[in-house]
């Protein structure tokens, strides 16, 4: 195939309104896709880019060149995932494919920056966008809001932490606790733009998906996830009650911060290691029985234990200081021997990542001495066979000159002996 046409729907508008599978192949199979969803919403824009698409590949098969239609979508929380799912679908294509170059149709921006991804796996030659020309009163700003109103993205973007806060500014007042209100309502919404700003609700996400996925597959990795969730959640609240308790014994008040936060660590942080650990665990579980590498695994619990031993030490050491008279003690000389341990572990984890590398290149240069003899036996079977096999043929065909000979000796002594 010498162009291929991609046409790109990266929040799986086809999936989620037409309920359409991608990827569309061929000319067909994308005009009934694009019906399909045109007839349920009509003023979507991806209708108007497969049709684009369409139009582009009648241009190109007029002037003889070799070409064919495609249509990926993503999914509808756009970003990582959506982009994940396409480059998926796009390197499921190629591997049955040979693709020379190919067009890019998007209907805007948003779906543009998808070209990089697809442009690693083959060559772009063009990048159409496909822009619907609209009336004035259309391009109204009451059309533009009831649209804005209507889109999922905008809803979630902006209407989910309004709603949030709403919601805990209700309860704290309910529960007569009006100072609460403000400080839950300033949490929640600090907390979702942090998520977003990050995007850490992608993460969650695929967090999630994975987590059923290793449900449905009975992993050991979904016991150790639900394990590590609950000691984290365990971590945070044995934390939080220390904490609780120091406040209210000793009437800490911001001055304190410090030495809370170094409390809450030194509470919570072995639980949190912990999680960690047992999450670990699991995956290098699932990774044996798979036969799969395991060692970048190992190498980030050695990690975590290194991490987790300077967090311990550190507050520990703090808390000493500013609040000895709590019956907190860790000495220097204890802070020092831990600081050196976690370097050490460090160290080893280090060793541990920079020796799979050669492994990988011996097991590399191995395998590819491995091909080569093999190419060179099959090759020498194969002109053995093929040698035999002529000497075989033409065996045949002397025996077969032999055998047509003696009838005819027969027929010309017959006639010999009638005369």
């Amino acid at each position: 195939m010498d162009t291929l046409v991609i046409c790109i729907d990266r929040d799986n508008d086809l999936g989620e309104k037409a309920k359409v599978i991608t990827p569309v192949v061929g000319r067909g199979a994308n005009i009934a896709a694009a019906v399909s969803l045109a007839t349920i919403d009509p003023e979507d824009s991806d209708t108007n880019t497969i049709f684009g698409g369409i139009r582009i590949l009648d241009e190109l098969r007029s002037l003889g060149v070799d070409a064919d239609i495609v249509s990926f979508a993503g999914d509808k929380n756009v970003g990582t995932i959506s982009d994940h799912k396409i480059a998926d679908q796009l390197d499921e294509f190629l591997s049955n494919q040979d693709v020379k170059s190919a067009i890019f149709v998007s209907d805007g921006a948003e779906d543009e920056t998808l070209v990089p991804i697809v442009q690693s796996r083959v060559k772009i030659d063009s990048v159409r966008r496909i822009v619907v020309m609209q009336s004035e009163n259309l391009e109204s700003t009451y059309y533009m809001i009831k649209n804005f109103l209507k889109d999922p993205k905008f809803l979630q973007t902006f209407f989910v932490p309004i709603g949030l806060a709403l919601i805990i500014y209700a309860l704290a007042m309910a529960a007569d606790q009006p100072q609460l209100a403000i400080i839950g309502t300033f949490f929640i919404v600090g907390a979702y733009m942090i998520l977003r700003a990050y995007s850490l609700n992608e993460k969650i996400v695929l967090a999630w998906r994975d987590l059923k996925k290793s449900y449905h597959t009975q992993k050991l990795s979904f016991v150790t996830t639900i394990t590590a969730i609950s000691l984290f959640v365990i971590g945070t609240v044995v934390g939080s009650v220390k904490v609780w308790e120091v406040v209210n014994m000793n009437n800490i008040g911001y001055d304190g911060l410090m030495a809370l936060t170094s409390l809450f660590i030194k509470s919570a942080v072995l639980w949190y290691a912990a999680s960690i650990f047992i999450s670990i665990l699991g995956k290098i579980f699932d990774k044996m029985r798979a036969n799969e590498d395991y060692q970048n695994l190992i190498v980030e619990m050695l990690f975590a234990l290194s991490g987790t031993l300077l967090f311990w030490s550190s507050s520990s050491y703090i808390l000493s200081v500013s609040m000895s008279g709590s019956g907190y003690v860790f000495s220097i000389n204890y802070f020092v021997y831990s600081v050196v341990l976690a370097i050490i572990i460090a160290l080893v984890g280090i060793y541990f990542s920079a020796n799979p590398k050669k492994e990988i290149s011996d097991e590399k240069e191995t395998s590819d001495e491995k091909e080569k003899t093999d190419d060179k036996k099959r090759k020498t079977v194969a002109k053995t066979a093929k040698h035999e096999k002529f000497i075989s043929v033409t065996e045949e065909n002397d025996s077969a000159k032999e055998k047509m000979a003696d009838p005819v000796k027969i027929n010309i002594e017959n006639e010999k002996s009638n005369d």
